[in-house]
């Protein structure tokens, strides 16, 4: 029998086109997917704006500035403990768990300052949470300035904040694109690689047995 196989080759250039866009259609996707994503939600989310009020602590006769530097930060510890906050959630209008979560104090290291921050999508709950917290922490260390030799002074109240402190659409969309970049390209670099084996049986042609013609057939019968 005369062998006549008809040999069917693969396009190798469709293959390696192919193998060149798959990743790099991974990373536009999760970049696409990532920005619409971020925006979406710098769209939909509400607005939050945040006031901050400052006070200081003085020292008195009795003490020097060393002194008022180390309540300033023991102060700006108390600030957010309940014994303050059940003082100040009256005058700001919200309960203690409200003021809890929305409230947060600094202080430095070289300054006797204490900054009183508060977050709400309202802009004149925010300043109202700030200052009312601000006057509970002066009144509750100004009743012990007697032994401490340290008191409490404001030193700015906190004002109506005019502009949101919360992230744009722009800025969410822009960190959606990144992260969804970021997330293309891990999921290539954790993608089952192929083997030199898949390889060559992708490669390896396959064959088809050419017909028999009549003197063959006639012989072998």
């Amino acid at each position: 029998m005369t062998d006549n196989p008809t040999r069917f080759h693969r396009q190798p250039g469709h293959t390696a086109r192919t193998g060149i866009l798959r990743p790099w259609l991974v990373l536009a996707t999760g970049t696409l997917v990532g920005g619409l994503l971020g925006g979406a939600y710098g769209t939909v989310k509400a607005p939050t704006y945040t006031a901050t009020s400052y006070v200081v602590a003085v020292p008195t006769k009795n003490s020097d500035s060393t002194s008022a530097l180390g309540f300033a930060q023991a102060y700006g510890r108390a600030a957010t403990q309940l014994a303050v906050l059940g003082d100040a959630q009256s005058s700001a209008g919200v309960p203690v768990r409200t003021l809890r979560r929305n409230v947060r104090t600094a202080t430095s290291p070289d300054a006797p300052m204490i900054a009183v921050s508060a977050t709400s999508p309202r802009p004149g709950l925010a300043s109202g949470m700030a200052n009312a917290v601000t006057r509970a922490l002066t009144r509750h260390a100004n009743k012990t300035k007697g032994s401490t030799h340290v008191e409490l002074v404001q030193f700015s109240p906190a004002v109506r904040p005019t502009e949101p402190t919360s992230a744009s659409p722009v800025v969410t969309g822009l960190v959606g694109t990144s992260a969804g970049g970021l997330l293309g390209g891990l999921a290539l670099l954790v993608r089952p690689k192929r083997t030199e084996r898949d390889d060559d049986d992708t490669a390896r042609p396959a064959s088809v047995p050419g017909p028999a013609t009549a003197a063959d057939v006639h012989g072998q019968l």
